[in-house]
This record gives structure tokens, C-alpha cells and sequence, in this order.
């Protein structure tokens, strides 16, 4: 937004320096993109008066002018503008002037007509970008004066304002913050609140998105040009002129933030009722276009028709033109969701959108009214009922909080005296209401909707004592003392031992389009009301189809290898809970690239897979096997009994790949110890260990884990390992017995105090052999 320099002047006392003025706001986290001089001081660019005008004797579409300049001679200029009538002031560049773009005026003959000088647009003068003829001055500006009087130096501030600084806006905002930054008092606005009645003239159908309305009527107005100064200020900052009414309107909204509308009253059909718009209900704005609503948008409608969208437009067939002589003026409150979506929805922004989807003061809505009834009055003349009609009822103020001294100490890492605390939030205007030696209840002002904890006060108060004398702190051993941190270790952690295995991390988008919903892994989602396009429609609820598309990309590029994983959120349907996950995905050749002397190389399998769960750290790995139809073999993962995910082989319709794809996906922890990750040293054993087989042959549908769990629900103190070495089954097994199979394990028995003897470790594995012999009715091998 931009702001002039000269109108923040009128509110508070400001540096002399513009560069000291931007770096105190930069500092205070108010960032300014630009800074541009304006202004029409040049010599010999003076008042004249159009006292005379012809056609060109030449030229069709020129006109010959006398003027008064004021030097008691008139002055004869050629000019191409249509915009003027004799008796008009305008700007007259004698011979000699200089003017933006190095553009010196001479006396000269135009189509054989001689002419004294030059009549200016606002254009030509650096006023405006863009101007369509000539500058029309005030009436009341004096003939043969410098034009520099009317249109002084002025610097423009452009601004960035962040979306929850709604309360810098406006040019009494922004003062309203340099004078809490500089410490220099702040002029009031001197405007009072109107009387206002309630009564059926204004009705509100649709409280949930417009909690206050208000309506103003004004009668015999004269809609004309704004006067000079008007002019000047909206032009300064990048406004063009319209009329004086809308002008008016446009400057309140600019002066003090809150965005009205004049409705020409004698078009309205009956009283406003604000409601909700129809399915498919046709709306003619003001910009010349007709727009189709939906029961989403909010319209202001009179008992025939819409006549604005709320918050966002007027329409055109209500709008101020020269012939209106009454306006309805309006100034409400609009709930900032729904004018961020209307304006999204129909692509249509506008300064007020702007400003009521960041949220307006709601202690500004009636005294900007009162403002602008105002300025309509002394400007077009127009006599403003005695009485503003309301319906609804406006926002409460914040709510006040209690800020604890020591806490502001603790977080800025400083000491603050708490008289210091206390005038710096007073002087944002943030009342006191009560206080002890160890903390003071503040209330919140209604244009500080921003403020809503403690640290935002905190907030406000290093913004003014300074960012640059909190002291310094080494930050090089850093120790993670909050969750957030604990998981950004943990979530570091688990990348650093996946790209140790081989993998590459991915990072796909987080909303997914139409033709990834109803597969295997999206089935349902949390769709966008408003998505920018078929390929972004709804919160993704599964990593899986992202890797799988870059697996494709990967696969179409010629690699023959893949391992990919991400880390990232998910949204769960219907609700869009949040979860954190991880996946998996591997296909290829489990090698590197081959090489003249190597042997031949395998395919990646689920048991690569497993290895990679097992090494993300998670805790002990299990699969067990599920039927899920995008799979061509499904298992359930669990992390220490605990059921976190799914893992398999893709079905051939999941996959682009000719290799097999294995895939999974699994919740990450919500909470983490702060031991969480730590590595903990494992002391070389100093006694020897010592072996022992089992050999069995099983059913085939018995599993290894069955197997496993057996043996280590023994609670044999001595046993430290089981291992797998060998299965033999299927084919070429049929002498063990028709659906059978061999399986053979390796026992590693060992005390960290001492050496085993043969008997006590051979006593031990008799037990476990008798209790697969019990348990599972398999037979044992010798």
C-alpha cells in the first residue's frame, strides 16, 4: 500500500529524515518496498484561467484558448483536451518551464496557430500514472500562483503490510505506529459516532457473514469533480479521481481504513436487506461485468435486485453518476472468510476486499460514516439524515490477558523494566487495567485484533525497545527443548539412515487432482472448495500415489534402479486430521550397475523393504500378511506390536514399471521423549558365546514369525539371538510330506557375566526345543 508523507504528517511528527523513518520501521517489522518523491514544483508551471475558447481554424480536433495567467496579458494556447469549459482553472507551463521526462515548453506555431505555453494533465506534471485531460483545479486556487502551492513535495511510502497488521491500512494506522515507534503524541480524529436507529429500512437475512450494517441517507447532493486537494491526495497515492462522492468514499477508506459505498438512492427499490445471493443469481458490477453468484456470496439487495456483492462491489446499476442528487451511504461490518472467498471465487479484488478480509476496526465502522457525511456536506453540498439506521450488532473488543514480567525477561532473553513493558503497550494503545509487581491485565484495542496471547504483547514491546540490543547467544550446541524440535532431530535422523541404504528422498504435492481420487490409496479426500485446477482438488490422504508418479517419471527417464522415500503430512477425510507419515518405494535391481566381472544381480524384494523399516529406527519390525486389492501380496506393519502401516507388491494395474514395485507407509510418533533418537553404547562382550542349532520340518502354512514368537516367549535368559539360515519346501521337497517344509535356526546363547557351560546352555535348549515340539506340533530334526 502506498502512503503519503504529507497526509501521515497531519496525524504525527515525523523524522526529517526519510531514510531514519524507513529503518525504524523496517526494524519493527513494518517493510517498505519503495520510496518515491512526487510533486509539482516546478518554475513557471502557474494558475491560469481559461477565459476564452475557439475552434482550431486547422485541425479538427484542436482548440485555440485564451487564458489569464495572472501577468495582465493574456496568454493564446493551442490544446487538444475536450475535459474543460471557459471559467475552468488549470495548470499553464509558460515558455521557459521544464517539465518530468526533461520536457521544456517553447512558444511555438501549432497547424499555423501560434500558442503561448502548455495547459497540463495531471499526467504531465507527475501527479497521476494515467490522466485523460486536463488537470481541472480548484475553483478557489489563485490565479498566476505557483502550481507547487497546491501540489507541495510529497514522499510516498510503498508498504508491505503483512495480513495481520489489518490496523496499518490506512494513513492514521500507520501514524498510529510511528507515533508508538518515535514516542510522539498522536493527533485524534476529532469524530464523533452518529445517533443511529434500528427499523425495517435495513434487515440482515444473514448475520453468520455480516454481523452490522449500516445506512445513511443524504439528500441534494451535487456530484462534480473533487476539488484540488482531493484530488491531489488520492492521486498520490495511486488512486484516480472519479467524482466527489465515490472520491470521498475512497479517501475515508484511505485516511482511517474503513471502505464504504454511496448507492444512488433513487434507484433503490425498497429497504437493504443483506442476505446470501440465489444458485446462479446474475450481478452487474460496477466494473461493467455481470457476474454469476452462488449461494456462497453475500449480496446487498433491495426488494428487487442485488445491488452490491458485500465487501467486494458495488453493481452498476446503483452506482453514483452526474445526475444523482440523494445517496444511501454504507458502512458495515463483513466477517473477513466469506469476502476472501467471494473475491477468490469470482477473481474479483478490490480495495475494500483488501481490507475486509484482513479484518476492519469495528469501533470505526459508524465513525467513519460520520466521517464521510462530513466531507459530503461541506464538499457536494449534501444535507445527511439526522439519524444512521442499523441493524445487527457490532464485534465485542479482544479480550484482555495478563503479561507476567518475568516471562517477557525469559523470551527476549533480556531484562525489560516493567515501567518500560508498561509504556510501550500503552503507547500502542493497549490499556492498563490492572497490576502487581509481577504481571499487569491489559485490554485489547478493537483495531489490534491481532493481539490475542501473551507473546503478542511480548511481541510489540521488543519491536520498540529493539531487535538490535538483544544480546547475542551461541547457538552452535543447540539442545531441542521442544517437541517441534524433537521431531525435526528425529525426522533428520530417520533421512540421514534412509539415504545411507540408498534412498533419495522425494517431495511431492500436497494436493492431489482428479484422477489420483478413487484409486487404491485415495479413495475418499478432504476436497478444496475452490481448487486452481483439475490436477490440485483435494488434500492428499496417502504419500503413495506422489511416489508411484515419480516412479513413473523415473522409469520413463530409463532408470532401472529406484529407491525413493518421503516424509510428509497427510489429510484424512472427512475431517482433514493431520498425520505424519513415511513411505517407501523400491523397484529394480538391487545392485549397482553391473559390471563385467559381477555375477548376476537380484531384484529388490519385500525383505528389502523390511530392512528399511527396521533401519528407520521405528522399533522391532513384523509383518503379517492382509488382502487389499492394490496389492499383489499386502502385509500390516507393526512396530513393537503396535500397528502403524502397510507394506507390499503394487498390483500390475498400480504400476508403469515392468519390476516389481514394494511399497510402504507407515505413521510416524506424535510424541517424542527428549531421549528420543539418542544412541546408547553397547560394551564389547568379554565372555565367549555359544551356538546351538534347531532343525524342523513344519506345515507350509505355519509362519516363520509363529515360529520365532515361540521361541522367544521361552524367556530363556541365556538365549541372545535366533536366526533363520535355511528354508527348503515347494518343489523338489515332496519326500518331506505333502505340504511340508524344512527350517533350520541358529541360537546364540551367552551371560555378560561369565562362561557358559555346555549343560546349563544344552538344558536351555532342550526346553525351547520342547516347547516348539508342544506348542506347535512340528517336527524336530536331530
Amino acid at each position: 500500500m502506498k502512503f503519503s508523507l504529507n497526509w501521515l504528517g497531519e496525524f504525527v511528527e515525523l523524522p526529517e529524515d526519510v531514510a531514519e523513518l524507513s529503518d525504524l520501521l523496517t526494524l519493527a517489522g513494518v517493510e517498505l518496498e519503495g520510496i518515491e518523491n512526487r510533486g509539482a514544483n516546478f518554475a513557471q508551471v502557474v494558475v491560469a484561467q481559461i477565459t476564452a475558447s475557439a475552434q482550431h481554424p486547422n485541425a479538427d480536433r484542436l482548440s485555440v484558448c485564451q487564458v489569464d495567467d495572472g501577468s495582465g496579458q493574456p496568454r493564446q494556447i493551442v490544446c487538444g483536451a475536450k475535459n474543460y469549459k471557459v471559467g475552468d482553472k488549470v495548470p499553464l507551463a509558460q515558455p521557459g518551464a521544464v517539465l518530468p521526462g526533461d520536457f521544456q515548453i517553447k512558444a511555438s506555431k501549432l497547424r499555423g496557430v501560434e500558442s503561448q505555453g502548455m495547459l497540463c494533465s495531471a499526467k504531465e506534471l507527475g501527479l497521476a500514472e494515467d490522466a485523460a485531460g486536463l488537470l481541472i483545479l480548484s475553483p478557489e486556487a489563485k490565479i498566476g500562483a505557483p502550481i507547487g502551492e497546491l501540489f507541495p513535495n510529497d514522499t510516498i511510502l510503498d508498504v508491505e503490510i503483512t495480513p495481520n497488521r489489518a490496523d496499518l491500512l490506512s494513513h492514521y494506522g500507520l501514524a498510529r505506529e510511528i507515533a508508538a515507534l518515535t514516542r510522539k503524541p498522536l493527533r485524534e480524529l476529532s469524530i464523533a459516532e452518529p445517533l443511529t436507529v434500528t427499523g425495517d429500512a435495513v434487515k440482515i437475512s444473514s448475520p453468520n457473514e455480516c454481523p452490522f450494517y449500516s445506512a445513511r441517507r443524504i439528500e441534494k447532493i451535487t456530484v462534480g469533480p473533487s476539488p484540488a486537494w482531493l484530488r491531489a491526495k488520492l492521486e498520490a497515492v495511486g488512486l484516480r479521481a472519479i467524482n466527489n462522492i465515490v472520491d470521498i468514499t475512497n479517501f475515508v477508506m484511505l485516511e482511517i481504513g474503513q471502505p464504504l459505498h454511496a448507492f444512488d438512492a433513487d434507484m433503490l427499490e425498497g429497504g437493504i436487506n443483506v442476505r446470501l445471493a440465489q444458485p446462479d443469481e446474475k450481478f452487474l458490477a460496477l466494473d461493467g461485468r455481470t457476474y454469476s453468484l452462488s449461494p456462497k456470496n453475500m449480496l446487498i439487495a433491495d426488494a428487487a435486485r442485488g445491488v452490491a456483492i458485500g465487501g467486494v462491489m458495488g453493481g452498476e446499476d446503483t452506482g453514483v453518476t452526474h445526475t444523482t442528487r440523494n445517496v444511501l451511504l454504507e458502512s458495515a461490518y463483513f466477517l473477513p472468510a466469506n469476502i476472501r472467498r467471494t473475491a477468490r471465487e469470482l477473481n474479483l479484488p478490490s480495495d475494500a476486499s483488501y481490507r475486509f478480509e484482513r479484518g476492519v476496526d469495528p469501533g470505526m465502522v459508524l465513525r467513519a460514516s460520520e466521517r464521510a457525511a462530513q466531507l459530503i456536506h461541506e464538499i457536494a453540498g449534501g444535507e445527511p439524515a439526522g439519524e444512521t439506521i442499523t441493524a445487527g450488532t457490532l464485534p465485542a473488543p479482544p479480550a484482555g490477558f495478563s503479561l507476567r514480567y518475568a516471562r517477557c525477561d525469559e523470551l527476549l532473553g533480556v531484562a525489560v523494566p516493567p515501567a518500560e513493558v508498561d509504556r510501550i503497550l500503552e503507547g500502542f494503545g493497549v490499556h492498563k487495567l490492572g497490576a502487581t509487581e509481577a504481571q499487569a491485565s491489559w485490554r485489547i484495542p478493537s483495531y489490534r485484533s491481532d493481539l490475542r496471547r501473551e507473546v503478542d504483547l511480548i511481541e510489540e514491546v521488543v519491536r520498540v525497545f529493539g531487535i538490535n540490543r538483544i544480546p547475542a547467544a551461541d547457538r552452535s550446541r543447540f539442545t531441542p527443548v521442544s517437541e517441534a524440535d524433537r521431531r525435526y532431530d528425529f525426522e533428520m535422523q530417520l533421512r540421514q539412515r534412509l539415504v545411507a541404504r540408498g534412498f533419495s528422498e522425494a517431495r511431492t504435492a500436497a494436493l492431489v487432482g482428479r484422477q489420483t481420487l478413487g484409486s487404491g490409496f485415495a479413495e475418499t479426500a478432504v476436497e478444496l472448495r475452490n481448487p486452481l485446477s483439475e490436477d490440485h482438488v483435494a488434500l492428499r490422504p496417502s504419500l503413495l500415489p506422489g511416489l508411484i508418479a515419480a516412479l513413473e517419471r523415473n522409469v520413463r527417464a530409463g532408470a532401472k534402479s529406484v529407491r525413493l522415500f518421503e516424509i510428509g503430512r497427510v489429510f484424512l477425510p472427512p475431517d482433514g486430521k493431520e498425520i505424519r507419515r513415511l513411505a517407501l518405494l523400491l523397484c529394480g535391481a538391487a545392485g549397482g550397475a553391473t559390471h563385467w566381472r559381477g555375477g548376476p544381480t537380484r531384484s529388490l524384494d519385500l525383505f528389502d523393504l523390511k530392512g528399511a523399516l527396521a533401519a528407520a529406527g521405528l522399533g522391532e519390525v513384523t509383518l503379517r500378511l492382509l488382502e487389499r486389492a492394490e496389492f499383489a501380496l499386502a502385509t500390516e506393519v507393526f512396530f513393537d506390536e503396535q500397528r502403524t502401516g502397510v507394506a507390499g507388491q503394487l498390483a500390475s494395474a498400480q504400476r508403469s514399471a515392468s519390476a516389481p514395485v514394494f511399497v510402504a507407509e507407515v505413521d510416524l510418533p506424535n510424541e517424542f521423549a527428549a531421549s528420543s533418537g539418542a544412541r546408547q553404547f553397547c560394551e564389547l562382550q568379554r565372555f565367549p558365546s555359544i551356538g546351538r542349532d534347531i532343525a524342523l520340518i513344519a506345515p507350509e502354512d505355519l509362519s516363520h514369525d509363529a515360529i520365532l514368537t515361540t521361541i522367544k516367549e521361552a524367556e530363556e535368559p541365556l538365549l541372545a539371538t535366533v536366526e533363520l539360515f535355511d528354508l527348503f519346501g515347494g518343489k523338489g521337497a515332496e519326500h518331506l510330506g505333502l505340504g511340508r517344509k524344512s527350517l533350520a535356526y541358529s541360537l546364540t546363547y551367552l551371560d555378560k557375566n561369565r562362561t557358559l557351560t555346555s549343560d546349563e546352555v544344552s538344558a536351555a535348549h532342550d526346553r525351547i526345543r520342547e516347547r516348539l515340539r508342544n506348542q506347535l506340533r512340528v517336527e524336530l530334526r536331530e
